[in-house]
């Protein structure tokens, strides 16, 4: 027997019918002889319904206010699964993240797990119960309820995973797998049968929106292997684990597209010290997570400094930049929300020279200009032009051999 941990999104959980069809699958896995955890998240736009609904009743949105409604969202996924499974003849029990101990820091909206108790999860599992457990919040350490930023029930699972030693933690959700290329964008993409995790932070970092980036980090760190599967075929998904690639499998892994962010510059910045950390202190202060930096080669005793962050971000920074610029005496500050990233991701490309060299060939005889570059040792990343990004993804692609011999088939997800 073993212990399993099973995360159902949104759209696994949407209407009662997905519902009813997960506590099946949860009851399927109980009969096989596993203990299980639920995670489950909101049902289908539920956080958005909710997010919109706060914007009709006020335009002053405290951070506390909006996690105790966001969280109801999860609550109410959470009791009706149990519900559903009790139907079935299946013992089970749900409960908030407070009720089973996930404590966070205070930064509501992003709070950051501090610790997993995991006391009454444990007690229940030893009295033969599903538990049951509303993702993506917690309980700060000053006692308030607290959300850990979109798609943070992953983390959720995640963690409880490491927490109580899991076996495996499944993450149920609209596509079958780990791909090496957004399918919408690239049709013939191919589902990966593994990825190692050094990989897949990568790919979430660069934008990947399969698995939240803090999800996998616990992972890693616990050693539970995650397998990235579709709540709507239950086939055989992607496995993520610490297990290391074969010389069999290509250089690159995937093709990672992103149109979320979007990118400051500061012009006419004084090149003196101390002038960059003026500028980001403030940013990471606020909270605002900072992706790729570059600084331009002084001249006459100034720089320009651009750098981006998420485009929901973009309104909370604006003020803090522009503050910050008035101080040091720098000359302008624009916004520009037309870019996408591009990132190619492998841990073949640690014993492989070239492969920027070769992804910078690829795009300038596809006559698209690259805007900012930034690199790790299995990742190069690309600012270009939002309308660029899809022509720029599927060149790269094909010029790395990751094409299928056909075009991918299952059904797509909505774009989010």
């Amino acid at each position: 027997m073993g212990l399993i941990v099973q995360k159902y999104g949104g759209t696994s959980v949407a209407d009662p019918d997905r519902i009813r069809e997960v506590a099946d699958n949860i009851a399927i896995t109980r009969r096989r002889g596993d203990d299980v955890i639920v995670v489950v998240s909101a049902m289908g736009k539920a956080t958005d319904n909710l997010i919109a609904l706060a914007d009709r009743v006020s335009s002053i949105q405290s951070g506390r206010e909006m996690d105790m409604l966001l969280t109801t969202g999860e609550r109410q996924t959470a009791a009706l699964v149990t519900m559903a499974l009790h139907e079935r003849g299946v013992d089970a029990i749900s409960f908030t993240g407070s009720q089973v101990g996930i404590i966070t820091d205070t930064a509501h909206r992003k709070a950051k797990i501090v610790e997993v108790k995991g006391d009454r999860v444990r007690a229940s599992i030893a009295d033969g119960k599903v538990a049951v457990i509303a993702g993506f919040q917690g309980v700060s350490t000053a006692k308030e309820i607290t959300t850990m930023g979109r798609g943070a029930s992953d983390l959720t699972a995640s963690a409880l995973a490491g927490a109580m030693d899991a076996d495996a933690c499944e993450i149920y959700t609209d596509v079958t797998g780990v791909f090496t290329a957004d399918p919408r964008l690239v049709p013939r993409a191919r589902k990966l049968r593994r990825v190692h995790f050094d990989e897949m932070l990568e790919m979430a970092g660069a934008g990947s929106r399969v698995l939240a980036m803090r999800s996998v980090e616990f992972a890693r760190n616990h050693d539970v292997p995650l397998h990235v599967r579709s709540a709507f075929t239950w086939e055989p998904g992607t496995w993520v684990s610490n297990e290391e690639p074969s010389v069999e499998d290509p250089i690159i892994s995937g093709v990672v597209t992103d149109m979320s962010e979007a990118k400051v510059t500061v012009l006419g910045v004084p090149d003196r010290p101390g002038i960059s950390a003026a500028l980001f202190e403030p940013l990471a202060e606020a909270n605002v997570n900072v992706d790729m930096i570059v600084q331009n080669t002084s001249t006459d005793g100034t720089t320009d400094i651009s750098f981006t962050m998420p485009m929901a971000d973009l309104r909370e920074s604006e003020s803090i930049v522009q503050r910050v610029a008035d101080d040091i005496g720098a000359a302008s500050v624009t916004h520009d929300d037309g870019i996408a990233k591009v990132s190619l991701v492998g841990a073949g490309m640690k014993s492989s020279p070239g492969i920027a060299a070769k992804m910078f060939r690829v795009l300038a005889d596809a006559d698209i200009n690259i805007q900012m570059i930034s690199t790790s040792t299995i990742r190069v990343s690309v600012i270009l032009p939002a309308p660029d990004m899809e022509r720029a993804a599927r060149s790269l692609h094909s010029a790395f051999g990751l094409d299928s011999a056909a075009d991918y088939s299952a059904p797509l997800p909505e774009r989010r």
